[in-house]
């Protein structure tokens, strides 16, 4: 699966807002069929950084959603930033 396969958009809702600013996470869309492994893989090697923790579900709608914590040395605020999800 190539890398832009498995990571789809990253969303901008509050609640990513709020977890990205408390918690140092973003919240990404991925393909349903993408393991933790490889979402984490995806977004290192996409974005050049470091994650310390995924955690994935399928929501009521039937997209995968991806919880990416980054580690300590790289704000999701810098990554939302460059993503364009910040002003």
């Amino acid at each position: 699966m190539d890398l832009h396969d498995v990571v789809k958009y990253p969303l901008a809702t509050e609640k990513s807002l709020k977890l990205m600013e408390s918690e140092n996470k973003l919240i990404f869309v991925v393909d349903r069929r993408a393991k933790k492994p490889e979402i984490k893989a995806a977004i290192e090697m996409l974005f050049k950084v470091k994650i310390t923790n995924v955690n994935s579900f399928v929501s009521v709608k039937g997209d995968k959603r991806a919880y990416v914590t980054f580690s300590p040395e790289t704000p999701a605020i810098d990554i939302a930033t460059n993503l364009g999800l910040m002003g």
